[in-house]
């Protein structure tokens, strides 16, 4: 039996989609994502001239201000990438792993786990090493993962889309206001660790960048690997096992990889939801839903999509700024309520 002999109609024939169509898909996003790098650099509460850019990026300096902005915003534009990279491909992996429409490290409460841990650590036990920000986020988005799969397993039919929907939207307001009774009383920290409420890439530096930089290099690379796993496992777990995969085995892998990814993106930027949603539901429309090219395009357009979130941001309240975590919830939730309408949350 093939891959699409188990699928719908309209699911085969976007399976089919012609390798020629992806390359053409993949050559616009990645011009898409360099435009809108270019736009990051130039536009925010201080609207910088091209030359300008091209000093910053060259590393040239005039003494301006424009061109000063344009080189502090260097670092905010690689780190919304990279993070909305890691948050677009976790949230493909999470989908192909649950096969569940809905699965987003945001709805499933695995960012806000994470933010809680690494809340609870500076507060309760002094954790001040940024590596210790990354390694307590990804245990805490790991601890998550598991209470979420595990509450929403209970009962008749196991872990459905909608009870692990249920499950994560439960979890994650709780965290929401575990973080919320940490932070509020401590005022030593209370105005710094906003970012772990909301979100956001304002305060991004090249040192912050190269800390997290490995641990999403390595969370891609096994997200990546688990491609091929994910195809079979989208087939369901007995003709995958019947085709050789060991299923529990490749889960694992699997969720290790978008884990590593939400705690280390999470570490860097705070809970930012709904990337993790829009972006693979998207890139099915473009590329099909083999995994072997949705996940790449995952990444990439999770960049795009962030990176645009950060510049609006910027835009809609000049010369103050709006959060990229509002910015994509704004953006989220509507596009939740319509796959929640259109999927009517069967599994993928």
């Amino acid at each position: 039996m093939t891959a699409v002999d188990t699928r719908s109609a309209p699911d085969a024939a976007v399976w089919r989609r012609p390798a020629r169509t992806r390359v053409l898909w993949l050559l616009v996003a990645v011009l898409v994502l360099a435009a809108v790098m270019v736009a990051s650099l130039a536009l925010g509460s201080r609207t910088v001239a091209w030359s300008d850019v091209w000093m910053a990026l060259t590393g040239a300096s005039d003494g301006s201000l424009e061109q000063a902005a344009a080189t502090k915003r260097i670092p905010r534009t690689l780190l919304a990438v990279a993070v909305g990279a890691a948050l677009g491909l976790a949230g493909g992996v999470m989908q192909g792993v649950t096969r569940n429409p809905l699965a987003d490290p945001g709805i499933l409460g695995v960012n806000m786990g994470a933010s809680l841990a690494v809340v609870s650590a500076v507060a309760f036990f002094g954790l001040s090493s940024a590596t210790g920000y990354i390694w307590v986020a990804m245990a805490g988005a790991a601890v998550s993962a598991a209470f979420v799969y595990t509450v929403g397993s209970l009962g008749r039919g196991g872990a459905t889309p909608l009870k692990l929907a249920l499950a994560g939207a439960a979890t994650s307001a709780a965290f929401t206001s575990l973080v919320s009774a940490v932070i509020l009383p401590r005022n030593d920290i209370a105005g710094s660790f906003r970012l772990w409420q909301i979100g956001g890439v304002s305060g991004a530096s090249f040192d912050r960048l190269g800390q997290v930089l490995p641990f999403l290099l390595a969370g891609c690379v096994l997200s990546l690997l688990s491609a091929r796993t994910l195809n079979s496992l989208a087939l369901g777990d007995e003709l995958a096992a019947g085709l050789g995969e060991r299923v529990a085995l490749a889960r694992a892998v699997a969720a290790l990889g978008a884990v590593v990814l939400c705690g280390a993106a999470t570490a860097a930027a705070g809970p930012i939801g709904f990337v993790g949603l829009i972006v693979p539901h998207t890139c099915r429309l473009l590329v099909g839903v083999d995994h072997r090219w949705l996940l790449p395009f995952s990444a990439l357009l999770g960049a795009v999509l962030l990176t645009v979130a950060d510049v609006l941001g910027r835009l809609v309240a000049r010369p103050a700024e709006v959060d990229v975590g509002i910015v994509t919830a704004l953006v989220g939730g509507p596009f939740f309520i319509y796959i929640v309408r259109r999927q009517k949350v069967r599994a993928l």
